[in-house]
């Protein structure tokens, strides 16, 4: 394609943006303006050598250290102003697309990234070069989801409207892609473009980085990973089902006690924007809260569970069992000493004033909860890993803040050692009876050295055994990997936090910092066994990514969640009372006793009923399962839940439960769950302001506003 080609295309009307289209037109452009910029980028090379050769102080930091090489921003403005003389032929959608085929590239040529002259070409040469045996295995199940799943869920990518316009009767740009690109080529090139084009302009992965295959999702369809606005990317999750108690009888799961799903939605909202269904996960936004429950009389034990009964307020026919349990405070004098790792994303995607600027903050924030003889350890990766800060005392702050303020965003995400030298500080510093904890703060759009996301599983896990546990920090949006960065903070025994501001960033590791940093329990389990004879059917409110079989209750070696100083966490069941009209799921014709009426009454029968009269006034039995930090073998804590747990009416349970309560209520609205019914917002506004009782930080307040402005939006969408 030449200028002529270029003059002609003014006079058409624009067609609707075919991929096939949209493939053509950059590889085109990509072909045409190549040439153009061969010479420039030469020169430009040769001055970068000729100034590297005589600096006497050449820097050998890694990246993300403000002394390495930084981005020419004369560079690119050049590389627009010359490439938008050649578009000005064209209209302003083909202008458009074509100037990002050549910019983008071109300026990454300058910052010194290794893009190829031949960017999208070669892209597109190498992948529709694929024989049919190769797509097959491609999309085989052992291999990656199709990149096209990560573009496909943006709701962003709507047609603009001169997409809409009606093509005109001209040999369009549609119809000679069809002569030069096969629809395979044309949506490899569209994939490609955004991934490795658009986003490595804004900092993120370069070309070899981004072009690998997303990660594996789950085999299990209830639970994949979905991708929503800008890349963000979410685990996908379908909320429990309703269970029949003479069928299943028993339910299992880990506790939780993250809370990066609320802050996110709060930010969502914050920016006017309804969060996607997939990241909702109630028991976090519930978990969010501070509560106030019982803690055991003796210190033998390190819970004491909290349950309560009482109506459904949006179902007449239901009612909801409330469990809740809160870790021992352990006061600052008992407080063992620290040894902690910040592990630092400082690739290009950071660069945002929500990312490694507000990251700067938030750990300074921490270091003011730290004890003078504590150890703070600093790495770095992006385009390189490296050791900015080794361990410090905690008590020379200055020289920990001056580490901290020296970080500066900028390469791509590819760090070859970054988690392994975290983990290798971590291990010359060990404390016997101390915290060895890596913090990872990042967008989540990363590559910490190991690949492919079961090797790093299983590393973290074996690190975890061996006493260093993993906590994530989240921070911005975009490419939030929240998928990601839960599962790894779920195998590194810690927490996933997501800062969107610094009040959320002084919660966390301010106020909640030794919650957060010191455990007191280890893999915490609960196990519930439901009398049929008071419940015939429930369905666990949450917890959808932290279900454990039956079996895994009792084996030790399955891990579950942690829970640390002074930590609360809460469950709820919605459970139907046998009897009830509520009942969702029929009963069986041919199963000996599915209707839960006696059988033919015998002197045997009356012997078993008579047996089991203690436990009628039973709705279930409830376990749980821990381990005190460093050992490994788990202790058991059981109790009835009966009759005089339960409450004849909501007004006569607590502040703390009725605020759970309207949280749980707002998460399953906010999912579109089916079983609340013609439940409101108002009903559920009007249930929080009346149940937030001491509000001492004003994040239940806070959470009244939420649910009005989500209520606004909903009402506007």
């Amino acid at each position: 394609m030449h200028d002529n080609d270029l003059k002609k295309l003014q006079d058409l009307t624009a067609p609707p943006a075919s991929k096939r289209a949209k493939a053509a037109a950059i590889r085109a452009a990509r072909e045409a303006f190549i040439d153009d910029d061969v010479q420039n980028k030469a020169q430009n090379k040769a001055q970068i050598d000729a100034k590297s050769n005589t600096n006497e102080n050449k820097s050998t930091s890694p990246q993300g250290i403000r002394h390495a090489a930084r981005l020419i921003y004369s560079n690119l403005k050049q590389l627009w102003s010359n490439t938008m003389k050649k578009m000005i032929l064209s209209g302003s959608a083909i202008a458009a697309v074509l100037a990002v085929a050549i910019v983008v590239p071109n300026y990454l040529d300058h910052q010194g990234e290794k893009t190829s002259p031949f960017f999208l070409g070669s892209v597109v040469e190498k992948n529709s070069s694929n024989t049919p045996s190769q797509k097959q295995t491609d999309t085989s199940a052992d291999q990656a989801a199709p990149a096209t799943e990560m573009v496909d869920n943006k709701p962003e990518n709507k047609a603009p409207e001169y997409a809409k316009a009606k093509p005109s009767n001209n040999n369009s740009i549609d119809s000679q892609a069809n002569n030069s690109l096969s629809d395979s080529q044309a949506d490899t090139t569209e994939v490609h473009v955004i991934s490795l084009g658009i986003r490595t302009a804004f900092g993120g992965s370069d070309s070899q980085a981004t072009s690998q295959a997303p990660m594996q999702p789950s085999a299990d369809l209830s639970r994949q990973r979905v991708a929503v606005s800008d890349g963000d990317n979410f685990e996908r999750v379908t909320a429990n089902p309703v269970q029949k108690t003479t069928e299943q009888p028993v339910s299992t799961f880990s506790i939780d006690v993250d809370t990066a799903a609320y802050a996110f939605i709060r930010r969502q909202l914050n920016h006017n924007q309804l969060p996607s269904k997939d990241a909702v996960r109630i028991e976090e936004m519930i978990n969010y809260f501070d509560y106030q429950y019982d803690l055991p009389s003796d210190s033998d034990n390190a819970f004491k569970p909290n349950v309560t009964v009482f109506p459904t307020p949006w179902n007449a026919n239901t009612k909801l069992m409330h469990i809740g349990i809160q870790g021992h405070d352990v006061v600052n004098a008992e407080k063992p000493r620290s040894n902690l790792v910040f592990l630092i994303d400082t690739s290009g995607s950071m660069a945002a004033n929500d990312k490694l600027p507000l990251l700067k903050q938030s750990f300074r924030l921490l270091l003011d909860e730290l004890h003078a003889d504590d150890t703070v350890s600093i790495v770095v990766y992006a385009g390189s890993a490296g050791t900015v800060l080794a361990p410090t005392k905690a008590s020379n702050k200055t020289q920990i803040i001056a580490a901290l303020e020296n970080l500066q965003a900028g390469g791509s995400t590819a760090g070859a050692a970054g988690i392994e030298l975290a983990y290798q500080l971590a291990k010359e510093n060990y404390l016997a009876t101390g915290t060895n904890r890596i913090i990872l703060a990042t967008d989540g759009d990363f590559n910490v050295g190991i690949n492919h996301t079961e090797d790093l599983k299983t590393y973290i896990e074996k690190q975890r055994d061996s006493g260093v546990y993993l906590s994530i920090l989240g921070f911005g949006q975009g490419n939030y990997n929240d998928h990601l960065m839960q599962t790894l903070a779920q195998h590194g025994n810690g927490t996933a936090a997501y800062i969107d501001t610094l009040n959320e960033a002084r919660k966390v590791l301010a106020q909640e910092a030794a919650a957060n940093l010191f455990p007191i329990a280890n893999d915490v389990k609960i196990q519930i066994e439901f009398n049929p004879n008071k419940v015939s059917e429930y369905r666990l409110i949450g917890y959808e990514t932290r279900q454990l079989n039956r079996e895994d209750f009792n084996n030790d070696k399955i891990d579950a969640g942690d829970i640390g100083s002074g930590h609360t966490v809460t469950a709820i069941y919605e459970i139907t009372p046998t009897g009830s009209a509520g009942q969702l799921v029929d009963e069986l014709r041919y199963q000996p006793n599915s209707t839960g009426k006696p059988t033919e009454t015998t002197e045997a029968t009356k012997t078993n009923e008579s047996a089991k009269k203690p436990h009628d006034s039973e709705y279930a039995w409830l376990k749980l399962r821990y381990k005190q930090p460093g050992t490994t073998t788990s202790r058991l804590i059981e109790t009835p839940i009966t009759d005089d747990m339960a409450q004849p009416s909501i007004a006569d349970v607590s502040d703390d439960i009725r605020f759970a309560t309207s949280v749980a209520a707002f998460g399953q609205l906010l999912r579109g769950d089916a079983y609340l019914g013609d439940y409101t917002f108002d009903q559920i506004i009007e249930m929080a302001v009346n149940a937030r009782g001491f509000d001492e930080f004003g994040y239940r307040s806070e959470f009244v506003q939420l649910v009005r402005q989500a209520k606004s939006l909903h009402t506007t969408k």
